[in-house]
């Protein structure tokens, strides 16, 4: 039986693995980790950011809808709202499908 439980990755595993793989120190590491989100999230916020061999990232904005409870069938109103996409690019794909 295949196991798809969801793999939960946080910012000190990151640090862990550029850690062991480069040698750097657990400070160094950690402010390589937080220089690098930082620096996507303010990419991503000012538009969509295409990363070659790993994939593209957009915002996509929702506008606003009715929607409902399934389990009350109450109706609701979902305000409109800021969504992430990422779209994987094929060389990432085909590096994650290959065994």
């Amino acid at each position: 039986m295949v196991n798809n439980k969801l793999k939960q990755i946080t910012k000190k595993d990151i640090s862990r693995k550029i850690c062991s793989k480069i040698g750097f120190s657990n400070s160094y590491a950690n402010k390589i980790t937080e220089d690098i989100i930082d620096s996507l999230k303010d990419l991503i916020k000012s538009g969509s950011i295409k990363i070659s061999n790993f994939g593209t990232f957009r915002i996509l904005n929702k506008n606003e809808r009715s929607g409902r409870n399934p389990k009350s069938g109450k109706a609701y109103l979902i305000l409109p709202r800021k969504s992430l996409s990422f779209i994987p690019s094929k060389t990432f794909v085909k590096k994650i499908n290959y065994y």
